[in-house]
């Protein structure tokens, strides 16, 4: 019987960093970022009003990101899975909820809808990108796939704001 070795040093602390640091904020960036397109885009949709979609996005921004805190926070209290200081990982996750969401919520402090509109899409293809980027670095998950991935989750979401926006 073959016997494994316990993880050197620099293993353990990037896997202990990966668990406690990179994945909640992770899970964060990626509520915040898909969970708040369908109201936002469907708020500017409807109403034509970029204050009213900003609005309506930093509400869904700082909901998801006290709920998503909360619940990273009461998960688990990290003594059994090694994931660290719970409030911790709630403030993480909670922290990268509200930015994830509030990213393409900005652009609609402009007062022309278009150009709002323009730009969060940019933001929109930056941040699942980045999101991409940071499962590849510290996930260990393929490029390829985790664009795939991510594109595929966040282009559903975005669709269907665009589809009950009307826009």
């Amino acid at each position: 019987m073959e016997t494994v070795a316990p993880p050197t040093n620099t293993a353990h602390e990037r896997h202990s960093f990966v668990i406690q640091k990179v994945q909640p904020a992770l899970l964060g960036l990626m509520d915040g970022s898909v969970s708040t397109l369908a109201p936002l885009f469907a708020t500017a949709g409807i109403t034509h009003n970029p204050m009213s979609a900003f609005y309506v996005g930093l509400a869904a921004s700082l909901g998801a990101g006290i709920s998503m805190g909360l619940a990273e926070a009461l998960s688990d209290d990290g003594k059994v899975t090694g994931r660290g200081s719970p409030w911790m990982r709630g403030l993480i996750t909670g922290g990268a909820t509200l930015l994830g969401g509030m990213l393409h919520t900005l652009p609609f402090l402009l007062s022309d809808l278009t150009a709002a509109l323009h730009i969060a899409y940019i933001v929109v293809i930056l941040e699942l990108l980045s999101i991409a980027w940071i499962r590849y670095k510290f996930m260990d998950t393929p490029l390829a796939k985790t664009v795939g991935q991510v594109i595929v989750g966040g282009g559903v979401v975005f669709a269907v704001g665009l589809w009950l926006g009307g826009t």
